[in-house]
């Protein structure tokens, strides 16, 4: 069984991981171009893996309860992120869309995106992304449902192994009663339907 070694790894230590990725690839990292790409990658790795320094659950706690007796669906589609691929740190690049039927409050709209966010910056594989997103808004909400559908292209596929280009993955997670009655599922994926930019 492997050990999960919490010492913290340096900035300097990451640099020189990645002179070794230069070298192995067959490259130079001493010569110009390559001088401060180490410092550059580290830094791009800080911020695509932000995730990691965020609990998802901390945007939910903020709701509102004044909405004027509303206990419709609420959707928000078209959530663009950027992930990578825990396999080969290869881009995820897609769409999220996310409902819940709110029980008696609800969240600002924006928090849901940040949700997305929070998770998809960190080392993943879609379908843990999709159900880690719909479990974070049922733990911390408590509505009546939660749906999510999320699209999205997977570089590891398209920029290696079969190289098949334009091929789209579509994983969803329904819970409650987007699960249970088939109304409310169908009410989401009307809702939905034809959002996917083209």
């Amino acid at each position: 069984m492997s050990q999960h070694d919490d010492t913290p790894v340096t900035q300097a230590q990451a640099e020189s991981a990645i002179r070794t990725l230069l070298r192995w690839a067959g490259d130079d990292p001493a010569r110009e171009g390559l001088l401060d790409t180490p410092t550059r990658v580290a830094r791009a790795y800080r911020d695509w893996f932000s995730g990691y320094e965020i609990d998802p659950a901390e945007y939910l706690h903020r709701t509102f309860e004044e909405v004027a007796g509303y206990d419709a669906m609420v959707v928000l589609r078209n959530i663009h992120f950027e992930s990578h691929c825990e396999h080969h740190l290869a881009p995820i690049i897609g769409h999220a869309h996310v409902g819940y039927l709110p029980s008696d409050k609800v969240v600002g709209i924006s928090k849901l995106a940040r949700v997305v966010d929070a998770y998809a910056r960190r080392f993943q594989v879609q379908e843990k992304l999709t159900a880690q997103i719909a479990h974070c808004i049922q733990q911390v909400l408590k509505p009546r449902g939660v749906g999510v559908v999320i699209e999205a292209s997977h570089e590891c596929m398209t920029t290696r192994g079969v190289h098949k280009r334009g091929v789209s993955m579509v994983t969803s997670q329904m819970l409650g009663d987007f699960r249970e009655d088939a109304r409310t599922r169908a009410e989401f994926m009307q809702l939905i339907r034809g959002s996917q930019p083209g």
